[in-house]
């Protein structure tokens, strides 16, 4: 779809051609002059059928995108790995306060927790709720192929990285978006009952992606390959390089 802003020329079949003053696209709802320079007509982009100058229909999304970006994410990746990008890992987890889940996308080694961070390969729910983008120059509700084209387009050379073969991960990620796309997601949380011991390898949780879907109902989901063992083993950060610089020479 074409840009909508202020000073856009439209076509309305009741008014004819005019110039929009102001854009609101959270509701839908565009102020436009009609040939009186102090009169400006409300529209609503879903139901007055408003036009661009040159007869293209203006189309609204009157239904709200997911509450959370990652079963897109995981058709995303699902076609990567097809593609021979299979060395891409997606991790998902949520914030502290359990209110937004947060994402990461990560290529190369496949080391889930000392992963290398890329600008715009990990967000947050919270933002995506504002504003419906992943951050590599995607536009809200682009589909997958949308989305791998802009994200080949942002990094091309952190995509390159994801260029191989790991076919134990991506068989596991196949089995995974076949029971869980399109309405529900995976969340690599590893979770303590009541502050005790991590437990055993238990079933990946699984969250729906909107609030309109029921609890997920389906098989178990198996934690993918490479966390065998991360139950029992201490998470701790790399000691920090020690800073000789201020000790002055004797």
């Amino acid at each position: 779809m074409k840009a909508l802003a202020p000073g856009t020329v439209i076509f309305h079949r009741h008014r004819g051609y005019g110039v929009i003053t102001a854009v609101n696209l959270l509701t839908g709802w565009i102020a436009a002059r009609f040939g009186s320079e102090s009169r400006t007509l409300d529209l609503n982009l879903s139901t007055d059928e408003v036009q661009f100058a040159d007869g293209e229909a203006i189309l609204f999304r009157r239904a709200p995108p997911d509450r959370m970006p990652h079963a897109r994410l995981m058709a995303m990746v699902r076609e990567l790995h097809r593609a021979g990008y299979q060395k891409l890992y997606l991790y998902a987890w949520p914030k502290p306060s359990g209110l937004h889940w947060r994402w990461h996308l990560f290529s190369g080694p496949r080391d889930w927790m000392q992963r290398s961070w890329r600008e715009g390969w990990y967000g947050s729910g919270a933002d995506y709720n504002v504003n419906p983008v992943m951050g590599w120059g995607d536009k809200p509700g682009a589909s997958t192929h949308e989305l791998i084209d802009a994200l080949a387009r942002f990094d091309p050379q952190g995509l390159a990285q994801a260029l191989g073969r790991d076919e134990d991960h991506s068989a596991w990620f196949e089995q995974v978006c076949e029971a869980l796309l399109p309405g529900y997601m995976y969340s690599l949380d590893m979770q303590r009952p009541d502050g005790g011991p991590l437990l055993d390898a238990p079933a990946v949780p699984v969250i729906p992606v909107r609030a309109t879907l029921p609890p997920y109902s389906g098989p178990d989901i198996g934690w993918p390959p490479g966390w065998h063992g991360l139950w029992s083993k201490v998470h701790v950060l790399p000691a920090r390089r020690p800073d000789f610089s201020g000790i002055p020479e004797t």
